[in-house]
Parts: C-alpha cells; sequence; structure tokens
C-alpha cells in the first residue's frame, strides 16, 4: 500500500504539470485562430468554421470594406486607424454572436462573413442592418468618425448550390466593388458566377493582382 502512495504523490505533480502545458497550448491555439487587433478569426480559422456553417444549411457570405479608412489613415496617423479597426472589430463580433455568425478580419480594412439567411428578405434586411451598423460614429483620439462601409454579398443553399468558402468571397468580393463604384451600401449576388475575370484567384483590378489593372483604394 505504501509503494502505491508513494507512486501516487511522484505522478500527481508530472500529471499536474501535464495539465498546465496542455492548457497552455490550447490558449496558444485559440490566440493564434484570432487577429490580434480587432480580435476576430484568422483566414484559416474562418475557412474551416464557415464551410461547415455554408453545409448546414441556407446562408450567406459577406464581403465587407471600409469606405473612408484610408483618408482617417493619412490624415489622422495610424493609431486612430487602429481605434478605427478595433472598434469594427468589435461591432461585427456582436453582429455574429447576435447572428449566430462567424467573422474574419481578411486583411487591412477589409472583413467577410458567413450566417445563418433564410429567405432573401431575410438577407436585405441583414445587409441593411450591417450597413447602419458600420455607418455608426467612431470615436478617436479626440475625434469622431463617420467611416461606413461598401458591402457585397451572395446567398447559398447547399440543397441546390455547389460552391466552397473561396468561390462564394469570390463572387461576394465582386458585388463589394460594384457597390463601392456605384456609391451604394451594398449589392448582393443574384447568381455563383463570377461576372468579371478571375486574376492569380481573385477579381481582375483588385489589390493584389497582376496584369489585370488597378483598383482605387477607398
Amino acid at each position: 500500500m505504501s509503494h502505491t502512495v508513494t507512486a501516487l504523490s511522484a505522478a500527481l505533480p508530472l500529471a499536474a504539470g501535464w495539465s498546465l502545458h496542455s492548457l497552455r497550448l490550447r490558449r496558444r491555439l485559440e490566440v493564434a485562430r484570432h487577429d490580434p487587433l480587432t480580435g476576430l478569426l484568422t483566414r484559416d480559422a474562418f475557412a474551416q468554421r464557415a464551410a461547415r456553417m455554408l453545409a448546414k444549411g441556407r446562408s450567406a457570405v459577406y464581403v465587407i470594406d471600409l469606405d473612408r479608412f484610408k483618408a482617417i489613415n493619412d490624415t489622422h496617423g495610424h493609431a486612430a486607424g487602429d481605434v478605427v479597426l478595433r472598434t469594427v472589430g468589435q461591432r461585427l463580433s456582436r453582429w455574429a454572436d447576435e447572428n449566430a455568425a462567424v467573422v474574419v478580419r481578411l486583411g487591412g480594412d477589409e472583413f467577410a462573413a458567413v450566417a445563418p439567411v433564410f429567405s432573401r428578405e431575410d438577407l436585405l434586411w441583414t445587409l441593411t442592418e450591417l450597413a447602419r451598423l458600420l455607418e455608426e460614429p467612431v470615436h478617436a483620439g479626440g475625434h469622431m468618425f463617420i467611416v461606413g462601409a461598401s458591402i457585397g454579398a451572395v446567398a447559398y443553399d447547399p440543397a441546390t448550390d455547389s460552391a466552397d468558402v473561396s468561390a462564394l468571397l469570390r463572387v461576394a468580393d465582386e458585388q463589394m466593388y460594384r457597390a463601392k463604384r456605384g456609391g451604394a451600401p451594398w449589392m448582393d449576388a443574384r447568381s455563383l458566377t463570377p461576372e468579371q475575370a478571375t486574376v492569380n484567384g481573385r477579381r481582375a483590378g483588385r489589390r493584389g493582382t497582376t496584369g489585370g489593372g488597378s483598383e482605387t483604394a477607398a
């Protein structure tokens, strides 16, 4: 009996050490899945969760690009720009909690989301609410900024449609660009087929493509 007690006593610190190591590892993995500035998901974590959501039922994919962010960043500095991005991230995070959505910061002032949608009316209502949410003033460095956003969306039904997250983001991105060019708060696609040429897997003319012209930052 004494040998058993001795063995257990020796094993307890080791087990506790492994438990602590496992907890720290899980925390590091969770941190790695989130953007350090906004707290939103990173691309890889978003892609995994978005794919699961799309497979479950009718959803919509949204691409969101802030409208006046570059001017704020250039005029008031990166600190003010960071406050804007952090505030937008917090708003989108709350919106995601309320709408069972997943949201990602794609980079810079661009975001994307996937959320359940039950009808076209539901999609239009969601787009209107998103636009209203992102038009709310942001206070940074003693200034009040009205940022706003251009939003593109595409609805998806796994019962009748076939497309992956990347393809749907491509279509939603195209609608976002149409909204930005036309001065509309949002546009939604009526088809899963892109309307413009693709360069390197992205819309021709988009930042990060070559041979497709240039896109003016908003």
